[in-house]
């Protein structure tokens, strides 16, 4: 797997090769769903009412009780299109086309490419939105959003600063109204959850479909809905989701090449250890089911031995003196890692050591250490030969550190390189690849003042663990530093009195309706 800024990758193994081996060993295919017959589904199949997080909700609660009186009024929605990923809100604005639409570049061996595109009056709202962000003045930003309610890039900023204010409820919104201009712009042609469309990350128009739905996915999980959140993972990868490594976020895989990464290497394990433990399964099965469970979890423990001592840290578990201080356990094999194997393994345990917590758990963990221990002891040829696959760790490429600043997980961004960390990053647009595809460029403008960072740059990246201003600061700069602090508090919490205002009171002017009126009640797939 080759990078988008030429390094080598993590692992060595390409992500979409992978998951296709993955299909053809489980004899699915990504196109064709029936299977030629059998009732078989592909593992990345995505069914469209799967998409709501009310199926998932009504299956745990009820109909009654997800509904209840909050039963949309038709006289209120007819303004608004029926869509498949959000569930329009009266409290919206009324939709007018804001000038993205959808083209198909090509259609090759069954498989059609399309991009978004962003019509002229579009680009002025992304050249106004650039400046705003530019301007160190988070209400410009605001302002632009009360005249655009659906400009994407305003609602993806906006929704950070909600969530990093703690503010869920309308981070969640924003992200949803975004996800419903997209589906509102979508080609007729564009197939949703077929498998059969594709969108280039390298191009612009189309990163913020990825980002919006990424952040959509960890909302859902958030909010409880972990089913519903795997179907947009899945539909991620049905686009190709390789720019945001959305396999990082999968917790099964049986494909031997992907226990490569940790998060499926554990996680596989962890899978077949509960099936073993489930009451109504064949004894023998149970008993097939543990034993794979013990060897998978052995294997990575040894070629992820970095991985325990964090996992039961968080878990607030106190490791035996005896692993502690063994040298495959201990803080060597922390040290010893390669840095991009050092972020991987901050990832999986960051993101899912919760599910390590339960007792019986614990014990099968323990057990496994110690025969992992004896194998070491031993002198297992596996062992050697783990340590040898590990060279292929050298370094991350520029979409795994995406995907870890995308994560949030303060273990995994704490180990992010300082070339990564020491640039602007932006929600909107986090590490765009190198060698990005444009289809328009902005105009040339005059920057005032001795700094091109912005206000809402600098917050974002100083949210990171080990953020470092201009790779240091002088002492008699730390006065100048502490009051721009201040004021880079007061700004973002202006904005978010700004936000709560504005979608509280303002009240849209309707926009004249379009020639057919029906045209947006049409669904496509």
């Amino acid at each position: 797997m080759t990078t988008e800024d030429g390094q080598e990758a993590v692992p060595n193994d390409n992500i979409d090769l992978l998951l296709q081996n993955l299909e053809q060993s489980n004899g699915l295919s990504l196109q064709n769903e029936d299977c030629s017959g059998s009732d078989r589904k592909s593992v990345l199949h995505v069914e469209h009412r799967n998409l709501n997080p009310e199926t998932e909700l009504k299956r745990y609660f009820g109909a009654r009780a997800v509904q209840g009186d909050q039963r949309p009024r038709q006289r209120n929605r007819q303004f608004h299109r029926s869509t498949w990923m959000t569930n329009p809100k009266d409290s919206w604005p009324r939709f007018s086309r804001p000038g993205i639409s959808m083209t198909l570049l090509q259609s090759k061996e069954g498989i059609q490419y399309f991009t978004f595109e962003h019509g002229r009056q579009y680009q002025q709202v992304q050249f106004k939105f650039l400046d705003a962000v530019e301007s160190m003045d988070p209400n410009n930003i605001v302002a632009l959003l009360q005249l655009n309610p659906y400009h994407i890039d305003s609602l993806l900023q906006l929704s950070d600063v909600c969530r990093i204010q703690e503010d869920q409820e309308m981070a969640r919104d924003l992200i949803e109204r975004a996800l419903y201009s997209f589906e509102c712009a979508c080609h007729p042609l564009f197939s949703l959850t077929s498998g059969t469309s594709r969108l280039d990350y390298l191009r612009t128009e189309n990163r913020a479909f990825y980002l919006a739905l990424y952040k959509h996915m960890m909302f859902l999980e958030k909010r409880g809905c972990p089913r519903t959140a795997l179907e947009y993972c899945k539909l991620i990868l049905r686009y190709r989701g390789k720019p945001l490594c959305t396999a990082l976020t999968c917790i099964k895989g049986v494909h031997r090449n992907l226990c490569l990464l940790p998060n499926f290497a554990f996680s596989t394990a962890l899978c077949h250890f509960h099936l073993s433990q489930q009451e109504d399964v064949d004894p023998e099965e149970s008993e097939k089911d543990r034993q794979k469970a013990d060897q998978m979890l052995e294997k990575a423990l040894i070629m992820f031995p970095g991985v325990l001592i964090p996992l039961l840290d968080l878990c607030t578990v106190q490791p035996d003196a005896r692993v502690s201080s063994h040298a495959f356990f201990g803080p060597k094999s922390q040290i010893g890692q390669p840095p991009a194997l050092a972020e991987l393994t901050a990832l999986y345990v960051g993101r899912t050591h919760s599910m390590w917590r339960e007792t019986a758990v614990m014990f099968w963990l323990e057990a496994s250490v110690k025969e992992v221990l004896r194998r070491v002891d031993a002198k297992d040829p596996l062992v050697d030969d783990c340590q040898n696959k590990k060279q292929r760790y050298k370094c991350a490429p520029r979409n795994i550190h995406r995907h870890v600043l995308l994560s949030e997980i303060k273990e995994a961004t704490s180990s992010l390189p300082l070339e990564v960390t020491s640039q602007p990053v932006m929600g909107f647009d986090p590490l765009p690849p190198l060698d990005s595809v444009m289809s328009y460029s902005r105009p040339e403008r005059q920057h005032v003042g001795a700094t091109n960072e912005s206000t809402l740059s600098l917050f974002f990246r100083s949210l990171l663990p080990n953020f470092n201003l201009q790779g240091g600061l002088r002492q008699e700069d730390d006065m100048e530093v502490a009051r721009a602090g201040q004021e880079l508090n007061q700004e973002v919490n202006r904005l978010m009195v700004a936000m709560r205002d504005m979608l509280a009171n303002i009240r849209f002017q309707e926009p004249p309706r379009e020639d057919n009126p029906y045209r947006d009640e049409e669904e496509w797939d």
